[in-house]
This record gives C-alpha cells, sequence and structure tokens, in this order.
C-alpha cells in the first residue's frame, strides 16, 4: 500500500491517536479543514444559473454515551446518547460545504449562523449562491435577518405554529394548481420575533387515508388536508407559490448525502473520546466523500454512484506491483472485455486537460 500511493509507510495506530489528539479546540480545527473544505469547493465549476445550498443535521447515535459531546437528545427512536453534526450541501453536485460537530443535545438550530457566517467568509468568488434552503429547525429569526442582508434568497419551512394555523383555518383564497389535490395560497406575515412581515406561502394537499403520513403536518379539524407553510424572500414575479414549493422539495436529495455518509463513510462509528477530535474524524469521513464526488465528476460521469458501487467496479480490482527495468508497474487482473473502459479510464486520470472525453459510467463489455 505505501508503494502503490507513493508515501513512505502507513500510519500506526499509535501515530493516528496522536494526530487526533492534537485537535483541541474549534480554533485548531478550524485552521486545519476551512482550507480542505475550501480545496473542495474550488474545484467546482462556476454556473450561470448558480447552486442551491441545502442546510441540515443528523444525530449519530452513542449508546455507551461516555465520549465528550455525547449528550441525550431527541432522535427518531426516542430520547437516546448522540452527537448532532451541522451539515451544508451543495444540491446541484451533492458536494458538503461544510460540518460541524455539536453535542447530542443541542437544537437544529444552534451556532448555525454562526456556521454559516464561517462558510460564506471562506466562499470561493467563482461560485454564486442562488439560494438557501432549510427546514423548520432553522427559521430562525436572525439567521433570515443575515440571508436578507446579504441579499441571498432563502426558502425555509415555517413552524405551524398557533398563529399560523389560525390563518389556515381562516377563509383562505385557495387557488388550484396543475399538481392534482395540491392548492395555494399566500400571505404577507410577521411573526412576534420578526422585525416585519415576510413572504408566507400556504400549501394544502387534499389526502386519503392511505396517504396518512406522507406529506405536510395535518391539522385535526381540517380533517382530509395536510399544510405546508414556507418562508420565503424569492420574489413573487418569477416565482410564484408553485414553483417555491418545488424549488424546495428539491432539498429532499440532502437526505441522500446523508445517508451515504452515514453508510458508505461510517459516521456513525467515528466518535472518538476528545470532542474535537470526533470534529476531525467526521470532518476527514466527508472530505473523503467529497473526493470521490469530485472523482466522479472529473471521469465526466452524469450519474452519480455510491462509494459501494466504487469500491466494486474499481477500488477491488485485483493487482500485482511489478519493477520491468527499474520502472514501477501496477498490473490489474481486469479481463479483456473490460480493458477498453479502463483504458479510456487511465487517459482521463491522466490527462491534463479537463475537457477531454468522458468516460461511460459502468465497464461496456465488448468481445
Amino acid at each position: 500500500m505505501p508503494e502503490l500511493l507513493g508515501i513512505r509507510r502507513v500510519a500506526s495506530q499509535s501515530v493516528l491517536s496522536r494526530f487526533f489528539a492534537g485537535f483541541t479546540s474549534a480554533g485548531v480545527n478550524l485552521r486545519c479543514f476551512r482550507s480542505l473544505w475550501h480545496w473542495g469547493l474550488n474545484r467546482l465549476p462556476s454556473a450561470k444559473e448558480g447552486y442551491t445550498l441545502d442546510l441540515d443535521s443528523t444525530r449519530l447515535l452513542h449508546e455507551d454515551g461516555h465520549q465528550e459531546g455525547v449528550r441525550v437528545g431527541y432522535t427518531r427512536q426516542g430520547l437516546k446518547p448522540c452527537l448532532h453534526p451541522l451539515l451544508a450541501v451543495l444540491a446541484e453536485v451533492r458536494v458538503v460545504a461544510q460540518l460541524w460537530l455539536r453535542p447530542g443535545n443541542s437544537t437544529c438550530g444552534s451556532n448555525v449562523t454562526a456556521f454559516f457566517l464561517d462558510l460564506w467568509d471562506n466562499w470561493p468568488s467563482h461560485l454564486r449562491l442562488r439560494g438557501v434552503r432549510a427546514d423548520s429547525g432553522f427559521c430562525l429569526p436572525e439567521l433570515l435577518t443575515l440571508w436578507e442582508g446579504l441579499h441571498l434568497p432563502y426558502v425555509v419551512v415555517a413552524q405551524l405554529s398557533q398563529p399560523i394555523q389560525k390563518l389556515l383555518r381562516s377563509d383562505l383564497k385557495w387557488a388550484a394548481t396543475e399538481v392534482a389535490g395540491t392548492e395555494v395560497a399566500e400571505r404577507e406575515y410577521q411573526a412576534i420575533s420578526w422585525p416585519h412581515p415576510r413572504r408566507l406561502v400556504l400549501i394544502r394537499h387534499r389526502v386519503r387515508d392511505e396517504d396518512e403520513g406522507r406529506v405536510g403536518k395535518r391539522l385535526l379539524d381540517v380533517p382530509g388536508w395536510r399544510f405546508q407553510a414556507l418562508v420565503t424572500s424569492l420574489p413573487r414575479t418569477s416565482h410564484p407559490p408553485l414553483k417555491v414549493w418545488r424549488y424546495y422539495n428539491g432539498r429532499a436529495d440532502c437526505e441522500n448525502v446523508i445517508k451515504e455518509l452515514r453508510e458508505g463513510f461510517a459516521l456513525p462509528t467515528l466518535c472518538l473520546e476528545k470532542f474535537w477530535s470526533s470534529e476531525a474524524a467526521l470532518s476527514l469521513a466527508v472530505l473523503t466523500y467529497n473526493l470521490s464526488v469530485l472523482f466522479q465528476r472529473h471521469l465526466g460521469w452524469q450519474q452519480k454512484v455510491t462509494i459501494h458501487t466504487l469500491r466494486f467496479w474499481l477500488f477491488v480490482t485485483a493487482g500485482v506491483l511489478s519493477h520491468p527495468s527499474g520502472k514501477t508497474t501496477v498490473k490489474l487482473a481486469v479481463p479483456p472485455p473490460e480493458r477498453g473502459w479502463w483504458r479510456r479510464l487511465w487517459e482521463k486520470i491522466l490527462s491534463p486537460l479537463p475537457n477531454c472525453n468522458a468516460v461511460e459510467n459502468r465497464p461496456v463489455f465488448t468481445s
């Protein structure tokens, strides 16, 4: 492995333990990882339409509960000892822009303003953000005000508080849409904690008994309907209510990123004795995920695959190292029908031209 990777030797367990023990504070972690997050983002191309940033969090269960930061928090399994990472994902490319770790008893919006400011200060100048999306845990007055000050469009789920429920029960003028069973309305709404009114997009979905639990939150005294409320700064002229709803729905892909981080990059198992060491381990795992995404983009793959698929197609290919005429050579055990695909793969990897012909996603078997 050292010869294949071009390194002197593989670090031992004690070396890795000393390495992670060096992460002792937020400042130390930021000095190390801020440039690494920027490095990954800097390799993305500029896009005329811009990128969408999705904010989300996840719970990492740790039943033993003796590590720093492992606290009892609400999870899908109830109250459990856990850690509570905060993530930002670029939706169009499924790259994680940043990760911060928080104790398990933190709320969804805990420290999110500082998180976003640090991300914004580290943002590559050639990438334009077209908007931010987040769920109701991030519907915080200070965060909405920050985005408005930065002239950054946003769509955030509003909590169905009593005032909004009262609004939904009122005589609203609902407009039918091209989506069967979905109607929309909108209002200027000002919560008690808001300094000014904001645009509130209201959506209701007609549901049947068999659809119970699929979308929205149901109000007990409005049988047959489920409701959603979105707070947005998107202009009415270019984004009618249904378009706002559809734009927000694209955020669902963020859950697939988190799922792959958990299943393919072992996030739930990376919990060290010290809190900042755990954040370092999690950050390295997520940066490895970003490398796999950037690798696929370099190959020109239009359809992203999971790390399990990459392992099957590439990483577990058998081979030996040899040194004919003093030259290090890797001999791979590739069946003849797949060798054409592997040649194109190597040509693409070694080509200095970024616009070299793309390689098809999976090996093409030829006779």
